[in-house]
């Protein structure tokens, strides 16, 4: 199974994004992760559509937007506009994750739904002939650079055989506490795409530490 790697720039230098974008671009990552907090949904505020406006600009990788933030339907049209690829929101997040994922494939996109470490994959059931992406959270969005929640896996392994039951081929990302070591861990679940952060961007050699990504 390929892997592909998401650079979460929540971790990047964002005094320098540009440059720190093509560096994860040049190291091998095929997507960019866009994290948008809204400090409700999640306790921490990050940034929003002006920066991913100005981000769409430069970014030739696939612009992977989540959406850590309340009643998202309000703004997928402004994200897909602002140069999304794929918007991820979260079930917890919706009141109608349909209509959601409706508004999001209106729009031209590639929809996703995120659920928290505490939320069992088994409520996904209904849409999972209806999103293109599935995220396992791996630790409790809002903040980068926390510790892999093992517990998870359990969850990436029930994903990946309610998929495989269907036939359904639909990628499974996993974002938290990524590294070279809970990196295997998440593949050999049933893990496609990979989201790290701190790992890629506090690297001295951020190509090396791709390629371990994806050995």
């Amino acid at each position: 199974m390929k892997k592909i790697i998401s650079a979460s720039i929540l971790s990047a230098d964002l005094c320098n994004l540009e440059r720190e974008i093509g560096r994860a671009e040049k190291a091998g990552c095929e997507y960019i992760h866009f994290d948008v907090m809204d400090g409700v949904f999640v306790n921490n505020i990050s940034y929003g559509i002006p920066v991913l406006k100005s981000v769409s600009k430069v970014a030739r990788a696939v612009l992977d937007v989540h959406l850590m933030i309340i009643d998202p339907i309000k703004y997928i049209k402004q994200f897909a506009e602002s140069g999304a690829d794929i918007i991820t929101f979260h079930y917890e997040a919706a009141e109608s994750c349909a209509d959601v994922m409706d508004a999001i494939h209106s729009c031209g996109k590639k929809a996703g739904i995120s659920v928290k470490p505490e939320t069992p994959v088994s409520v996904l059931e209904p849409y999972l002939d209806k999103v293109d992406m599935i995220l396992v959270m791996t630790v409790e969005p809002g903040f980068g650079g926390q510790g892999f929640i093992y517990d998870c896996l359990d969850k990436i392994k029930e994903l990946k055989a309610m998929l495989d039951s269907r036939n359904l081929h639909t990628p499974i990302q996993v974002d938290g506490g990524i590294n070279d070591v809970t990196a295997m861990r998440a593949s050999d679940a049933g893990a496609e795409i990979l989201v790290a952060g701190s790992y890629l961007f506090n690297s001295p050699d951020m190509e090396k530490s791709v390629s371990l990504l994806k050995k």
